[in-house]
């Protein structure tokens, strides 16, 4: 499928993971970016399901999970927006950029790397 560029939010869906999740993912994803701002109002889920080609349930159920991990806000009549509050989009940086280091660490086991070796592989990265 085609990137699709709504709200600050690049979408691309992959048909062979569940689309929910992808929706999830890629909302979160440019929360922690910065690419949404704070209090940015979303597509309403007729609307984004139509921009993407998908059920409307399946907008339904990430808007409730991003809902319900207090990164979004349904107003009835107004719509769906960003947070307001700072504190759940920062627990999401540190969430997704410990899952990101926990992944490099169980990479670097695995081919054999020790901790000392690791650590001086990334002090050599660049970070431009």
């Amino acid at each position: 499928m085609e990137p699709i560029q709504v709200a600050g939010i690049t979408f691309r869906l992959d048909p062979g993971k569940p689309l929910y999740e992808q929706i999830v993912d890629q909302v979160q994803g440019a929360l922690a970016r910065g690419d949404v701002k704070l209090n940015e109002r979303l597509p309403s889920v007729r609307e984004l399901a139509q921009l993407l080609k998908v059920n409307p349930n399946t907008v339904m159920r990430a808007y409730q999970d991003l809902e319900r991990g207090g990164l979004l806000m349904t107003y009835r009549g107004q719509g769906t927006f960003i947070t307001d509050k700072p504190q759940p989009v920062e627990r999401l940086k540190q969430d997704l950029a410990y899952r990101a280091v926990a992944h490099l660490v169980n990479e670097m086991r695995r081919l054999g790397f020790s901790r000392e070796q690791a650590l001086a592989l990334l002090q050599e990265v660049k970070w431009s």
